[in-house]
């Protein structure tokens, strides 16, 4: 049966059903990534196109349960791409992020590594029971596998967490104290490999999901109140969603083709993707006025989940980083 980011994989539609249901509740968006992540196809083994179907179709439903199956899929992805296999029914993370004044730092050889310092900004670090961490060894930094529930890692509480977007997708910094891990590739690895690009469509395949349930919106009250204005706004939403579809649908073609220099493949996806999402959310704003952001729940954190998700994106230093690679070749 075929199928398209607009129509999932039947398999599908049974997580889809279930994350319409969920709400915010991250237990029950951690059991929906666990389950459905176990049967998500891997990016760039010809059926690319498939994985993100189902993430765009998850986000169209409910952003916090496609960010949570975003991150636990991506990190089977990477364990796979290593050749590894994570422990059956284990929920993932993927924590990357750098801040001044913390460090992770691995000490030890193969076999003997322990993680010690800090790592800031971990989506979900309380909620999740593994993680794949990169850390500095030397001058370079290298993923690692650790358990979070162990007793030399201590996840801090986000006190000032304060977000009115993906309010319960929280970030938190995770204390490590000689955390025995195990190393997943070698140093420099995680950023240089092309499932690294892969991964960054696959989070603007949810962004196009949430861009189409917001569009669903608009289009639903041009319908109810049909006038020229209302076609109009109808019209942009659609060429908007349009483009984005188009893009994620070619750069799944590329991904399983193999074709050469991935990050370029992933600036241009995602720019094209994130910019037609601001334009989804600015044309609904104006087509639909202040009435959902003051009285529909749904639809208030629909806008505010996407605002927040979307500005993963890198804007303007993506077209720039875009623009350089293009001028040097």
């Amino acid at each position: 049966m075929a199928f398209d980011l607009t129509t999932p994989p039947p398999w599908s539609q049974e997580f889809v059903d279930r994350a319409g249901r969920a709400g915010e509740d991250i237990p029950t968006a951690v059991r929906i990534a666990v389950e459905c992540g176990a049967r998500l196809p891997s990016p760039g083994a010809g059926r690319t196109l498939e994985r993100w179907s189902v993430l765009a179709a998850i986000a169209r439903r409910n952003l916090t349960v496609a960010r949570v199956l975003e991150a636990h899929s991506d990190a089977l992805a990477i364990l796979a791409e290593a050749g590894e296999t994570p422990r059956p029914d284990s929920s993932w993370g993927v924590f990357a992020a750098e801040a001044p004044g913390v460090l992770l730092s691995a000490i030890g050889t193969e076999g003997a590594v322990t993680l010690t310092g800090t790592k800031p900004w971990c989506s979900l670090g309380a909620d999740v029971d593994c993680a794949l961490v990169t850390a500095h060894v030397g001058d370079d930094r290298q993923l690692f596998q650790v358990e979070l529930t162990r007793p030399e890692v201590r996840v801090h509480a986000a006190d000032r967490w304060i977000a009115r977007g993906l309010r319960t997708v929280i970030s938190v910094p995770i204390e490590f104290d000689r955390a025995p891990a195990t190393a997943v590739g070698g140093p420099g690895w995680y950023l240089r490999r092309p499932g690294f690009a892969w991964g960054g469509i696959g989070v603007a395949a949810c962004w196009y999901g949430g861009a189409a349930g917001v569009a669903d919106a608009v289009l639903r009250a041009a319908a109810k109140r049909p006038s020229e204005l209302a076609a109009m706004h109808a019209g942009t939403v659609d060429v908007a969603v349009h483009a984005a579809r188009c893009a994620l649908r070619d750069a799944a073609a590329d991904v399983d083709a193999g074709v050469d220099d991935p990050e370029r493949l992933a600036l241009r996806a995602r720019s094209v993707v994130a910019l037609s999402v601001e334009q989804v959310l600015r044309t609904a704003g104006h087509a639909l006025g202040p009435a959902p952001l003051a009285f529909d729940p749904d639809f208030a954190a629909r806008v505010a989940d996407l605002e927040l998700y979307v500005r993963q994106h890198h804007g303007e230093r993506d077209l720039a980083a875009l623009g350089d690679r293009l001028a040097r070749r």
